[in-house]
């Protein structure tokens, strides 16, 4: 018998993930060519286009995991077409993330792949599926880091190595926000299965604004601050320096002047 899960048209790429991909790839070889006029342009282009690859990646985790832990609708629902017009919310998934990035060069968790949480086998195959996503993130982390702590960085065009960088702290920043065990994100999601029942059911009503609370505390200097020199803690621990970081957010920002030290002569 036939099922969701297993109809090819279910599982087929969809080609608005191609046309992502494609993007990364042309504005990538413009990056590391210098190719176009303004490198910031490319940078903008290349960072955003590869931002969005991520999430649909970070979506397509948790489906594909769901998906062998019982919950065969998952088919169905487009999800493993990598089509990021499929998910439940594509503005929380994608929009909300991509503007988060232009306004503030960080990694926005998104999240809106429904999961029939009756169907999965277990409290392990539960909490695997919600840390299936931020571990994408932790990947991709550090496929992006990967030529800085390797140093394998010589010959590489420096606003190559600073869009790169600027990935690299995407990456970590929503890995980090991802695993925190607050409601509504995939940190919470992994102990979720494990708390008493009566637990679970006060937390419940507070799930849709634990992202709103997050951002909140972040908003106090003090804990806004120690969040972020965590963060860099971690990317100099992968061999990311702060001016290649500062350098990619300040190129990505093509509308402003670069300065001087983050463009090739």
């Amino acid at each position: 018998m036939t099922t969701a899960a297993t109809r090819r048209s279910d599982r087929r790429i969809s080609p608005v993930f191609v046309g992502l991909l494609a993007v990364t790839s042309v504005t990538g070889w413009a990056t590391w060519t210098g190719f176009a006029a303004r490198p910031g342009v490319a940078v903008f282009l290349f960072v955003t286009a590869a931002w969005i690859v991520s999430l649909c990646l970070h979506e397509y985790a948790h489906a594909r995991t769901a998906l062998h832990s019982g919950d065969i609708s998952v088919g169905a629902k487009g999800y493993l077409t990598l089509n990021p017009l499929k998910y439940t919310h594509a503005l929380l998934s994608i929009v909300l993330p991509v503007i988060f990035l232009i306004m503030g060069g960080i990694g926005l968790p998104g999240g809106a792949v429904f999961i029939e949480r009756g169907r999965i086998r277990g409290r392990w195959r539960q909490s695997l599926i919600s840390a299936a996503g931020p571990l994408t993130n932790v990947l991709f982390a550090v496929v992006c880091t990967a030529p800085f702590w390797l140093h394998a960085l010589d010959g590489v065009p420096a606003e190559f190595q600073f869009a790169l960088a600027l990935l690299g702290l995407l990456q970590v920043t929503a890995a980090i926000l991802n695993f925190l065990p607050v409601p509504g994100l995939d940190g919470y999601g992994v102990i979720e299965p494990w708390l008493p029942y009566g637990v679970k059911r006060q937390v419940e009503p507070f799930a849709p604004f634990g992202l709103l609370v997050v951002f909140a505390v972040l908003g106090i200097p003090s804990v806004g601050g120690a969040f972020f020199d965590g963060i860099n803690s971690v990317l100099n621990a992968l061999g990311i320096d702060d001016l290649h970081s500062a350098c990619g957010w300040e190129l990505y920002r093509f509308w402003r002047p670069a300065p001087e030290g983050c463009v090739s002569p």
